[in-house]
């Protein structure tokens, strides 16, 4: 039994071994150099004097100097299709519970006296949960994908015209989203 065991537990965890070996990727930047070369790629290091990317076409490695770039922008991956899901599901989800919490409407009359048929029909609590799921579901949709828009705009960092202290500051926070982090 205990080999059966140890088997299994070797066998489960094999396919999420993957990771460990897995080298973690640099950001993907787009550097805007004074003289309008332009230059793109994975960001590799940060050294004192120069970026090292990866070029996304050529596949080889690229050193841009710090004095030659007048701006560096930070490929973000879009996050709006995944916030607005979210949103979605959790409206929908939100709606939904208040329309049962609700409960049903039934019409009453004059006299107090709940109407029966032939009359107005009362509003069950699965129609309003319908109809709450659906535009709270719409609305959360809506503000998750704003929200993912927003989150997942790219991020430009200007360099030309920056005093040392500045673009010291701004390549140290540069460095944090190179594959190799810390090499000066």
């Amino acid at each position: 039994m205990k080999k059966f065991m140890v088997l299994f537990l070797v066998l489960f965890s094999f396919p999420f071994s993957e990771n460990l070996y897995a080298k973690k990727k640099g950001a993907e930047l787009i550097v805007q150099q004074i003289d309008g070369q332009q230059a793109i790629g994975e960001l590799i290091a940060v050294k004192e004097n120069s970026l090292l990317l990866l070029d996304s076409e050529s596949g080889a490695d690229v050193s841009v100097y710090i004095r030659k770039i007048k701006l560096i922008e930070i490929v973000k991956e879009s996050k709006t299709l995944a916030w607005g899901g979210i949103g979605l599901v959790s409206g929908a989800v939100i709606g939904a519970l208040i329309g049962y919490l609700e409960g049903d409407d039934f019409p009453i009359g004059e006299t107090g006296v709940v109407i029966t048929w032939p009359g107005p029909t009362p509003i069950t609590a699965d129609a309003k949960a319908l109809n709450y799921g659906i535009g709270c579901g719409i609305a959360g949709g809506a503000l998750g994908g704003i929200a993912g828009t927003i989150a997942g705009s790219d991020k430009i960092v200007q360099i030309e015209g920056k005093s040392e202290t500045e673009i010291k500051k701004a390549l140290n926070k540069l460095s944090k989203k190179a594959r190799i982090q810390n090499s000066q």
